[in-house]
Formats: C-alpha cells, structure tokens, sequence
C-alpha cells in the first residue's frame, strides 16, 4: 500500500528517505484530461488551511483562496460540517527551465470540518475579498420556541 504524500511533500516536492517510490510516466498529472471534474477527489488533492472561531452567534471559518476563480469553488454545507474543495490552475506559458524558484501549490485541494455546534444551513453566507474566503455560518437557537396556534375543524 502507497502512504499518501503529506501537503509539505507535495509543495516542496521532498521524497521520504524511509520509501522508495517510482512513479512510472502515465501518472504524472501533466496533461491530463482537462474534462475530468475538478471537484472529485485525487491522490494529489492538498489540504486547505483554515481558521475556525465562533462568536455567541455564528461560526466563522477563513481561508486563503488566492488564484482560484469562483467557478472552481465549490463549499457544502450541512448542520454539523462544511466541506470546502477547489483547484488552483497553473498558467503553463512559462517552461520548468525558466524557473529559479517553483514553490506555490498548484492543484486540487480541499478540507472537510466538523463543526462545534449545529448551524442554520439556510443562514450561511460565504464571502471572498482579496483572496480570502469567508463563511459566517449562524449557529441554531435550540432554546428558541415558537407557539403554534391550534385550529378548530
């Protein structure tokens, strides 16, 4: 079985000492089928680094989406998670020759968080400004009561 490469090892490139790993030429990821979804899950998908913290009403997670459109965005939400997934694409007009340094992460990525408390999916709101996305997710009111009126037949 082949350990899945940690985030560090796929950004810089490292290879484990402890392993010998060969990967013969019909897995690199250069010229794949551009029609593959970006949003299915690979061997090389990255994690995406967040931050999570609430407020008496609402959660609220960040992360840094910089060079990602929009359309390559994809956030779910349920009562008790979020799962936010995407692709950063690469403009290959430069070749790997011409590079001194090639240290940002190109790819798919995507990070799944099990929240602290249930939220009101409906509420969710999800915001992008300068390449930081943020999710203001309101949290449910569970002593909230409401009286229901009974009507005669």
């Amino acid at each position: 079985m082949q350990n899945k490469r940690s985030f560090f090892e796929r950004l810089t490139g490292a290879v484990r000492l402890d392993e010998e790993r060969e990967q013969p030429e019909e897995e690199s990821h250069i010229g794949t089928n551009a029609k593959q979804n970006i949003f299915e899950e690979s061997e090389e998908e990255a994690q995406l680094t967040v931050d999570v913290y609430q407020t008496p009403s609402e959660i609220i997670i960040k992360t840094m989406v910089a060079g990602v459109k929009p359309e390559d965005l994809d956030v779910s939400i349920t009562r008790d998670s979020v799962t936010i997934r995407g692709k950063r694409s690469e403009d290959r007009t430069i070749s790997n020759d011409e590079y001194f340094h090639h240290e940002l992460y190109w790819g798919s990525f995507a990070r799944a968080i099990t929240l602290p408390e249930e939220i009101d999916v409906d509420g969710a709101e999800a915001v992008e400004k300068h390449g930081m996305l943020v999710l203001h997710l309101p949290k449910l009111d569970k002593n909230r009561q409401a009286k229901l009126r009974v009507k005669g037949s």
